[in-house]
Formats: C-alpha cells, structure tokens, sequence
C-alpha cells in the first residue's frame, strides 16, 4: 500500500481516466485514510448522546433502536451504490454488483459476524447508558474496543503500525476501564446519599409503581417538557435525581450496580471483535477464499455487514417490544409505527453510525485496522 504523504486532493485513490474508463474509488494513502478518520470521529461520537437523549425523555429504546437500524442500513446501501460502482473495477477490486455473484462466501461470512457483533454490541450500549451513565459507558466500551481490538488487529495487519507508539496507549486504555468501574461505584454512592438524605432513598427500580416520584411533578407535560427539569430543580440534587427516574423510559434507581457494568463490558468486547471480523472479511488472512477469487472490497464487506446487523436488530428489538427487559413496558409493532416523538432523532443517529462506521473502515484499509480502530476511543 501507498502510505507516502500527498495532495489532500488525492483524498481517494483515482487511477484517472484510461481508455476502460475512471477507476473505481478507493483510498489507498494517508491523507485519504486520515480525513476518513476525522470524519469518523464525529460521526461515532454523537449517536450515543442521541440515544441518551432519547431514552431520558421517555422514548422506549426498542423503538429507538429500530428506527436507527433503518438508516444505519440505508446508508451502507448508499455507500455500496455510489463509492461501490462510480468508476470501472478491476479484476482484484470489482465493483460491488460484481462481487454479489462471486464465489466469496468464507469472506462474507466473516462480515455478516461482524456485523452481528456490532448489533449487539450496540444494543448492549444502549441499555449501559442509562444504567450507568453516557461518561462510564463510553469509556469502557471505547477502551475495551482498544485493548482487544487494537491487539488482534496488529497482528492481523502483519504488524504494520508502530507498536511502540500502539502498545502504551492500548495500556492507557486498560487503565481507563479501571478507573471508569470506580467512577461509577463512586456515582452510585453519591445518588444512593442523596435519595436517603431527601427519604426517598427506598425507591426500587423494578416496582411498576413510582408514586413516590409523582410528587415531584406538577402535571404529565413534564415529562414531554425538556426544561422542566432546570426550571423547578436544580441539576445534581436529589430532587432532579427522581424527576429525570420519573421521565425516563429505563428506571434506574435501585438497581444493582454491578449490571450495567457487566452489559457495558459486553457491549465493549462485542466492538472489540467486529473490527478484526471485518478486517478478515476484506483481507483474508486465514486463506479461505478460493484461488482467483479476489477479496471484498470495502463497500460490498460493509453492505454484508450491515445486512446481518439489521437482521440481529430487528430480530431482537420486535421480540423486546412484547417481551421487554428491564421492566420497561410492553408494546407492539403498531404502537412503534405510529410513535414519532423523537423519530427523527433516532434516524439519525442510524446515519451518523452507519456512515461513521463505513469511513472508519475506508480508513482502515489503508492505515490498517488496529490504527482504525483507534477511533472508537474518541467518543470518550
């Protein structure tokens, strides 16, 4: 690979026009692969802040969840159709509707894994983020992902980054996720103080009932009101503790700690995994792949991938809507079809994962995964 600086406006790999034609787009040095990743890191920073948003207004996360798996699939789609078929392929880099009828099922597989361990890895992040909050979440998701991920991806990538330079940041990492398990004890501990010292420190989680929050309330359009919360309490006490437990969809309160940790851990090896999924998928370390048959492009490993992360969502999520966790209430596909309240937002924070996630793997193919990876840090 070309990994010598040039022109930002070689951002992408462009053979130019011959006499077969442009070529087909893809980044193939570091310019390319570094403006993939800035891209990136905006993109996989916000979603999770929108599912926060979403779930502490009272929006049920299985209805979140299916309306982000619908953009997150559309735009790998999109990816696949445009950067997957401007310009002509080559026989080690067909375009995309080339590759649907190739004989590259070992590799397909690989991305369709991926993609299921990104399902759940995302899914398992959403539920972390109310149980331990959006700072303790992202922070041993993120560093999870770096000190598996990073790791398997070196060796994967033939050892083509700097593990003097990797290596201490992975164990920066592993240091991080220590100290965000005890930031959260430590948050538990202070919420726990504050609701004993305000009486209602006896409120559990897995009631139906919370009467005991509803005095905080002057009338049901709290719930909806974002700002009714910094107009009768002030962030940080008890009283903001029982109405945000009041308006959310998730209640919190009482819960066991040690939970929404353990769902946080999972979700971070789930993203620790996908990434050298996918990295087989494209470069087929383990030779599984016929001779002549040439490797998934980036655009058709990423639609496979995608395929299988929005059968793992949609699977899932409709089965939770009549058999929540969490004992969140129950509901239906009709009742999810006709809930727009904060659709929106969930459709884009599926864009802004599908996009983030298909750049950070266009960066990956020229900077190497374990670099690309890095990315998933960033959210912190």
């Amino acid at each position: 690979m070309d990994f010598s600086w040039t022109p930002f406006l070689n951002f992408f790999s462009i053979e130019g026009t011959t006499s077969s034609g442009l070529k087909m787009y893809l980044v193939e040095n570091k310019v390319g692969a570094i403006a993939c990743m800035l891209l990136s890191l905006f993109f996989l920073g916000t979603w999770p802040a929108i599912f926060t948003f979403l779930e502490r207004r009272g929006r049920l996360p299985q209805h979140t969840y299916l309306d982000y798996s619908i953009t997150n699939l559309l735009a790998a789609v999109f990816i696949a159709f445009t950067l997957g078929e401007i310009g002509k392929g080559t026989t080690d880099s067909p375009n995309f509707l080339d590759q649907l009828s190739q004989d590259n099922w070992p590799s397909v597989l690989f991305a369709l894994a991926g993609g299921a361990l990104l399902s759940l890895g995302n899914l398992a992040t959403q539920y972390a983020l109310a149980l331990v909050g959006l700072s303790v979440t992202l922070v041993i998701t993120c560093s999870t992902t770096v000190v598996i991920g990073t790791t398997i991806n070196y060796f994967l990538d033939n050892k083509i980054n700097n593990a003097e330079i990797l290596f201490p940041g992975v164990g920066c990492f592993f240091i991080a996720v220590c100290l965000a398990s005890a930031v959260h004890a430590s948050n538990a501990d202070d919420t726990k103080m504050k609701l004993d010292q305000s009486g209602l420190g006896n409120i559990d989680a897995k009631t139906s009932s919370f009467s005991a929050l509803k005095g905080v309330h002057q009338n049901d359009e709290d719930m909806e009101n974002a700002s009714g919360l910094s107009e009768k309490v002030e962030v940080g006490t008890a009283d903001s503790l029982i109405e945000l437990e009041y308006r959310r969809a998730i209640k919190v309160l009482g819960r066991n700690t040690l939970s929404g940790l353990g769902i946080a851990f999972f979700g971070g090896v789930c993203f620790a995994l996908f990434s050298p999924a996918f990295n087989l998928a494209t470069n087929d370390q383990w030779h599984t792949l016929k001779e002549g048959v040439p490797h998934l492009t980036v655009y058709t490993a990423f639609f496979y991938f995608s395929i299988s992360c929005f059968i793992v969502a949609a699977v899932l999520n409709v089965s939770f809507l009549y058999h929540p966790i969490l004992n969140l209430p129950r509901s239906s596909f009709k009742t999810y079809s006709s809930d727009w309240n904060g659709r929106g937002w969930a459709l884009l924070a599926g864009l802004l994962c599908g996009f983030g996630n298909g750049l950070q793997f266009m960066g990956g193919e020229a900077a190497g995964y374990a670099a690309a990876d890095a990315v998933q840090k960033v959210q912190i």
